[in-house]
């Protein structure tokens, strides 16, 4: 075999080595980017879910908080006869207990319960207390979640640039051309995979 002929297949199989670990990048990427789109959207789901239970809360609040401010209104203007006072003020004590509930609820749906801290859970999630996720900490999900799709786009449109490259290295005939073309694939490739990891870790892979 000729130095040319010997330079040349020893240079497809690195191309070919080469090409096939970027390759595994790619898949891996593309893996990435699909099981963290899907959370992405579970995300974005709970998020409304979360927003629409606090608003829920909210207006059963509101609700109550009128019947208590009407029937103060009745206490002070002592329409209520004096013997039916002390149920009253039973069922404004009631009513300030309620509304105070009411605002404790809609704080750990809104922050959490990490964020509320133990002596305020208040919710149950599946039998159990300090287990609800707050429509702030899924919002914050969603947009890392979002950051690191685009993360994940980048690295795919590199990866693929690449393996394009690499394609054409080698069919190229002429060394210099063809050197030029698998040095572009590797410098792609690298900045890909670097997009890659980023991607990965903007979604919480690692932590």
């Amino acid at each position: 075999m000729s130095d040319d002929g010997e330079k040349s297949s020893t240079f497809e199989m690195i191309c070919g080595l080469t090409l096939a670990i970027l390759a595994a990048v790619l898949a891996i990427t593309d893996l990435g980017a699909g099981k963290y789109g899907d959370d992405e959207i579970i995300a974005h789901n709970q998020k409304a879910n979360a927003f629409e239970w606090y608003q829920a809360k909210g207006i059963k609040q509101s609700l109550i908080e009128g019947q208590r401010d009407l029937l103060r209104i009745l206490l002070d203007s002592r329409v209520i006869p004096p013997e039916a006072e002390g149920k009253m003020g039973t069922l404004l004590a009631s009513l300030d207990a309620d509304i105070g509930r009411y605002r404790k609820e809609r704080k750990e749906i809104l922050l959490g319960s990490k964020a509320v801290g133990q002596d305020n859970w208040i919710l149950e999630e599946e039998g159990k207390l300090g287990q609800v996720k707050g429509a702030r900490e899924w919002e914050a999900e969603a947009k890392a979640l979002g950051a690191a799709g685009d993360t994940f786009d980048m690295a795919t449109f590199f990866l693929q640039i690449c393996l394009v490259m690499g394609a054409v290295s080698l069919i190229l005939k002429g060394e210099r051309m063809r050197n030029s073309f698998y040095a572009l694939m590797v410098l792609l490739g690298v900045v890909g995979a670097v997009y890659s990891v980023m991607a990965f870790v903007q979604a919480g892979a690692f932590a």
